[in-house]
């Protein structure tokens, strides 16, 4: 079986007990959070190698480095073929830094995107700039109603009701 699909119903579990599932994303989180700092120190060096070697070279489980690899892939160069991996599947860490950067935001991960080695990469105002642009891209932005005694927008100085607005 995919390791990918081994992670989702263990990280998913719908008949796991609630506080089982609490500790584990507990733990994967911290995994992931010490995985990710060792990256950002090397942001342009490619790792690689097989899920079972990135597991042992950042200490973490085969199944843990899989919801890694899972959670990154979106913000890779070069995709992973995360659907049909296995633990002797080649795979890469060659990240986007900007991608990156957006999709910790949009995943509300404050404590990824605030790691103290995005300050080597990124300059605070670039930081900012790029946390603004990916909460921007997802706010829904309602245009302004036009009542029927309101201005025209069309600026021919009628009321809307007797212009643009008649049926």
């Amino acid at each position: 079986m995919a390791l990918l699909k081994t992670w989702r119903d263990m990280a998913y579990s719908e008949t796991a007990n609630r506080g089982d599932l609490q500790r584990f994303w507990n733990t994967y989180f911290e995994a992931e959070k010490e995985i990710y700092a060792q990256l950002l120190k090397n942001p342009d060096e490619v790792v690689s190698g097989t899920v079972k070697e990135l597991a042992d070279k950042y200490e973490v489980s085969v199944m843990t480095m899989t919801g890694f690899l899972d959670g990154i892939n979106d913000s890779l160069k070069e995709a992973n073929p995360i659907e049909e991996m296995e633990e002797d599947t080649q795979v890469n860490l060659g990240f986007d830094k900007p991608l990156l950067y957006k999709n910790m935001v949009a995943a509300g991960a404050d404590w990824l995107y605030e790691l103290p080695e995005w300050e080597a990469i990124f300059d605070e105002e670039t930081r900012k700039a790029l946390y603004k642009e990916q909460k921007s891209s997802t706010t829904v932005v309602k245009e302004d109603k036009v009542y029927p005694n309101d201005p025209c927008p069309c600026g021919s100085g009628k009321k809307y009701k007797k212009c643009c607005g008649k049926k």
